[in-house]
């Protein structure tokens, strides 16, 4: 089965889109919860109850295990799992970036996915360390791209999905390069590696780096897995980026340790005294109660996974309204670290526009980083076309008198972050649609970048501009050619 991936929605690189063949049906983004046979806290079928589409299981786990490998070959995947969703499996690339080393060929384990009727099966894919030197990186992405060439090759792509792996490191250069052949190759289907040391260490500027290099070169038809991110706090920010799909067991292996996830961070059960939180245990027991329960592994599993799951609602419910980066910008204030990753990701804003949608339910100010958001970016793109005539005045303030316009040709209103609007905008997006609080300082520099650019479109006119004393000296520095006036005159 080739699965087709169809994009319904965007909002900045973040999609609503659809996983589908052969009547099975994902929609993303989405979390692929990982089920592992020696740590079954959640049965599959109980995931799906719970609304479940897709998993992911380590087919070498299956391939070297006496009690399932045989049932697995003999019933397929589905049945032995009990699940009708659609089944992606794991090489062995995984024990191999933990142990070393695995007992298994890149060929064995296409065959052996194959054989246990694996929706989307993955090639043994080298998942170097972020932090190996580069020699190391391009010696075995070298190894990688052959065993994906090798895989596509020897592959039944009428019955399984086969997944391109993007490896590199931390190397920009090799990421894009990555991403691009295996677009070049017809891949559709494409995991960027690697990164899971990233994630356990909060380096989240650095997975933004990575992500945005493969995304650069990866096909925009590609449908993009980040494998291994599975804390609910940093889904909206790699949707941003433009990731369709997630895997974790984070959901078990918290619940093992006790840890309650919530989409601001987690905690220790034992820390709380409530639990923050709607779903069937949490409204069904105290802290204390779950804290002590001899199903303490599972419930806690049951809420981490309900938890993550409804987080990947509200991020499709944000692409659909239109307000991801309002979502990003409050997920990621929850850690610092969180936190350089979207500041990381607001640095490829060009990019980024490009793919952004044109006009959305709203824009609220949140601070200085809305100034770096799309939405300003292309409004100043926008402004440069508007004609000003000879005399321009720009006012700050909306309430002014006709004859205080006496002696323009043009009125341009002022409305920071964007910069000046004429009249006929002031319902269109994005100025009739954003709430900003009290004017900043950064919100006027960045106001002052709209105004620039409308003057240097506008080379012949005069501009004067109105506005609070407390802001004359600020725009006098950033626009010295301009005359600034007093709000009133």
């Amino acid at each position: 089965m080739t699965l087709s991936f169809e994009i319904l929605e965007k909002d900045i690189a973040g999609r609503i889109g659809k996983l589908s063949g052969q009547g099975k049906t994902v929609k993303t983004p989405t979390l692929l919860p990982v089920i592992n046979p020696h740590l079954n806290l959640i049965t599959p079928k109980e995931m799906q109850e719970m609304g479940v589409e897709a998993v992911i299981t380590n087919a070498y786990i299956f391939s070297r295990s006496e009690e399932y490998r045989e049932r697995a070959l003999s019933d397929g995947l589905a049945k032995t799992l009990d699940f009708d969703g659609v089944i992606m499996t794991d090489s062995g690339s995984f024990q191999l970036s933990v142990y070393g080393e695995v007992e298994i060929t890149n060929a064995q384990t296409i065959a052996f996915q194959q054989a246990i009727k694996s929706d989307i099966i993955v090639p043994l894919d080298i998942p170097t360390h972020p932090d190996s030197p580069r020699e190391q990186v391009e010696q075995e992405l070298s190894v990688t791209v052959d065993r994906i060439m090798e895989a596509k090759d020897i592959a039944d792509h009428e019955h399984h999905t086969l997944a391109g792996p993007v490896q590199g490191g931390l190397f920009p250069d090799l990421r894009e390069e990555t991403g691009r052949k295996l677009s070049e190759a017809g891949f559709r289907f494409c995991p960027i590696g690697a990164v899971v040391p990233l994630m356990e260490a909060y380096r989240y500027a650095e997975l933004v780096k990575v992500v945005m290099a493969a995304k650069r070169g990866l096909s925009p038809a590609v449908c993009v897995h980040l494998f291994g991110a599975g804390h609910p706090s940093m889904f909206a920010l790699a949707v941003a980026m433009g990731c369709d799909l997630f895997d974790s067991a984070a959901y078990a292996l918290y619940a093992k340790d006790g840890r309650y996830m919530t989409t601001h961070g987690s905690y220790h059960l034992n820390e709380l005294s409530y639990l923050p939180c709607p779903c069937p245990v949490c409204v069904g027991h105290t802290a204390k109660e779950l804290n002590e329960s001899p199903d303490r592994e599972r419930l806690l599993a049951m809420h981490n996974l309900r938890v993550s799951l409804a987080e990947i609602n509200r991020v499709r419910q944000a692409i659909r309204d239109g307000v991801l980066w309002e979502l990003v910008d409050e997920r990621c204030r929850s850690h610092p670290a969180l936190l350089r990753g979207y500041r990381a990701l607001l640095g490829y804003n060009e990019e980024l526009t490009a793919l952004d949608r044109e006009t959305k339910r709203r824009f609220f100010y949140r601070g200085d980083e809305s100034c770096k958001r799309t939405e300003v970016l292309r409004y100043h793109q926008m402004v440069g076309r508007l004609t000003a005539g000879e005399r321009t005045l720009i006012s700050f303030s909306r309430h002014i008198k006709k004859k205080q316009t006496e002696g323009f040709d043009s009125v341009f209103y002022f409305k920071p972050p964007f910069g000046p609007f004429p009249a006929e905008l002031t319902e269109t997006f994005p100025i009739g649609q954003s709430e900003i609080p009290d004017f900043d300082e950064e919100m006027i520099r960045t106001g002052c970048i709209g105004i620039a650019r409308l003057m240097e479109t506008n080379p012949d006119s005069h501009f004067t501009i109105r506005c609070r004393p407390v802001w004359k000296e600020l725009i006098s520095q950033i626009l010295p050619t301009v005359e600034v006036q007093d709000e009133g005159s």
